[in-house]
């Protein structure tokens, strides 16, 4: 088993639209340092696009709270950035985990058994 970070990043609507949360992406994390930097990349990417408030709210986390994000995962919490653009809000969501070896797993390539998974949604 190995140390790391499971993150998360999750769309949902905060006015009309589906009220279920949408999972957008997922990051294996081997560090609190790579885990941040992901958080970090995707707001730099969508930076461009954002409202105005949303924009503030991330450079804020960007320049000024990131590093309190940081040493709370070197302690091993929970961390949450979230940010709300026109009707959207985003959250990247990071904890840490251990992460078991899977059989078979070569690199970034996934075994056979990971592609017959099928979702299924709770009733």
């Amino acid at each position: 088993m190995r140390r790391g970070y499971w993150c998360e990043c999750w769309t949902e609507a905060v006015r009309g639209g589906t009220k279920e949360p949408v999972l957008l992406a997922s990051f294996d994390a081997c560090s609190a340092a790579q885990a941040d930097r992901w958080v970090a990349v995707a707001l730099r990417t969508i930076s461009p696009m954002l409202d105005a408030d949303a924009l503030d709210e991330a450079w804020a986390w960007l320049y000024e709270d990131r590093i309190e994000t940081r040493r709370a995962l070197l302690r091993r919490e929970p961390c949450t950035v979230t940010l709300t653009h026109a009707n959207t809000r985003i959250t990247w969501a990071i904890r840490p985990v251990l992460f078991l070896p899977l059989a078979h797993r070569q690199n970034a390539e996934l075994p056979p058994c990971a592609h017959a998974f099928k979702h299924h949604v709770a009733s």
